[in-house]
């Protein structure tokens, strides 16, 4: 009951920030839209790149939301309020994954909807994988935007995280180069990062018509990094930072 009334409460909130909300829904359709121009010329590059962007667009929006937003949770004052309640910050933190998952779902439903309708995107798995797994990742971005936080003291140094635990997951996860084509200590990095994964799954819808094997590990390791990443957040979570 805890857990809902704090995702509940979260999700007003969410609904009231009409700036957040059309961050979560507007950008990366107009992201999707830019790279459908950008490729017009190119036969087949844009259901590449599209089909990994729908999984990262989330990833980082979400990292960026929830760290900045738990952060003003702290320095506010209203989470040393809360946790005075019955809440544990385990009832917090995976509130505010139930609360994103809820935000991610129709964020994923506008993207995917766009790219497949009005942009031709064109994959052999069904577009329902798509959707979950750019929800799934989308609640990644959010569990390690809330494990950032905690070491954040102003919001500033929230989003100086982003090229520390986002980008080099970026730079790594095959969307530039080939994991096969990487120097060796390079590819055991990546195999350690979750968005490798996150990527190769949806590579796999857009390579076959029925769920995979591969896709559905890559999807498993997906969904425990997130179990690890608020459990994480949830051992250095402090009640207000001074």
């Amino acid at each position: 009951m805890i857990l809902l009334h704090t995702t509940g409460r979260i999700l007003r909130q969410l609904r009231h920030d009409r700036r957040t909300v059309a961050m979560l829904v507007a950008v990366p359709t107009l992201l999707l839209t830019l790279l459908y121009f950008m490729y017009d010329s190119q036969p087949g590059v844009f259901d590449h790149i599209a089909l990994i962007m729908l999984g990262i667009f989330p990833f980082i929006i979400m990292f960026l939301i929830t760290s900045i937003a738990m952060l003003r949770e702290r320095t506010t004052g209203t989470l040393e309020r809360l946790l005075t309640t019955p809440l544990r910050k385990t009832d917090l933190l995976f509130g505010y994954g139930l609360a994103f998952g809820v935000a991610a779902a129709v964020q994923a439903g506008f993207a995917t909807a766009l790219a497949y309708l009005l942009l031709d995107l064109d994959t052999q798995g069904a577009a329902g994988y798509v959707v979950m797994i750019a929800v799934a990742n989308a609640v990644l971005g959010m569990a390690l935007g809330l494990l950032a936080s905690a070491f954040a003291k102003t919001e500033f140094q929230a989003v100086q995280f982003m090229p520390v635990l986002a980008v080099p997951q970026l730079l790594l996860c095959g969307l530039f180069v080939p994991r096969a084509l990487m120097a060796g200590w390079l590819q055991a990095i990546s195999d350690a990062l979750p968005l490798t994964y996150a990527v190769e799954a949806l590579q796999e819808v857009g390579a076959h018509a029925e769920p995979t094997g591969t896709m559905w590990r890559d999807f498993g390791i997906v969904a425990g990094a997130v179990v690890v990443a608020l459990v994480a957040a949830a051992g250095t979570l402090r009640r207000r930072t001074p």
